[in-house]
């Protein structure tokens, strides 16, 4: 699984820890606190409210402008905003050409769009970048499912997984490339272990329902489909799209 937002966790984790701040809360009204905020309760609007006033003030020193580029691009990802979170992670990159992240998460934007051309030269960049970066490997592992590239996403989900042990979104990727190949088992094994890792995995539950449905569990599969339609929609209508019907 991709897009869903993979890069910011951490990226908001090192940008806090570089400015030094301290509070967290979802609550705090400052533009500092939104922008840089952890908080997983801090909304979308708030964090853009708040790095775009903070952005505008000329205050922040280039490294810090590019965190702020950095985390409210994530913000309009969050929002399916695509173009707009483009155009702050160019600014990021601009200001700091070095910025794993940025690349990172303007891969997502691309894929998001479609330009699987542009995603994959970004996921690269960012895994040159940062070779250790479980994120970008996982989302170019999905990238790579998505357009055929079996073994080399295989390789990268497997690195992600040594990486970051049990994430139910690298598990939930790999049982993708294990569908696409025929290899049930396999992708049966994956999903439900990202089901185990993140019972919410509306992805990882699509994908367990199809995996069933080729090992011939009917029932259970119209279980598991039924429970990520009620989770999020958007997980059957991206992964039907991507040919993996019943």
């Amino acid at each position: 699984m991709i897009g869903r937002v993979l890069a910011r966790p951490g990226t908001l984790l090192l940008s806090l820890f570089v400015l030094g701040v301290a509070s967290t809360a979802a609550t705090a009204q400052s533009p500092l606190d939104a922008c840089f905020s952890i908080d997983a309760r801090t909304s979308a609007d708030l964090r853009i409210e708040g790095c775009t006033r903070l952005l505008e003030s000329g205050t922040l020193p280039p490294s810090s402008r590019a965190m702020a580029f950095q985390n409210r691009g994530t913000a309009f990802l969050g929002k399916d905003d695509f173009d707009r979170a483009i155009a702050d992670y160019d600014q990021a990159i601009k200001l700091d050409p070095d910025y794993a992240n940025a690349f990172n998460s303007r891969g997502v934007a691309y894929q998001n769009k479609g330009d699987h051309e542009r995603a994959m030269q970004d996921y690269d960049q960012a895994i040159r970048l940062a070779p250790e970066d479980a994120n970008a490997l996982n989302g170019r592992c999905w990238l790579r499912a998505v357009v055929g590239q079996f073994q080399g996403a295989l390789a990268d989900c497997n690195e992600s997984l040594r990486l970051r042990p049990n994430s139910s979104n690298t598990l939930d990727s790999r049982g993708f490339v294990y569908l696409r190949l025929g290899r049930w088992d396999d992708a049966l094994a994956d999903s439900d272990a990202a089901v185990r890792a993140n019972p919410g995995n509306a992805w990882a539950l699509f994908e367990r329902g199809i995996a069933k449905h080729r090992k011939g569990d009917l029932t259970g599969g119209d279980a598991d489909i039924a429970a990520s339609r009620a989770l999020d929609p958007k997980a059957e209508m991206e992964l039907t799209g991507l040919g993996m019907t019943l």
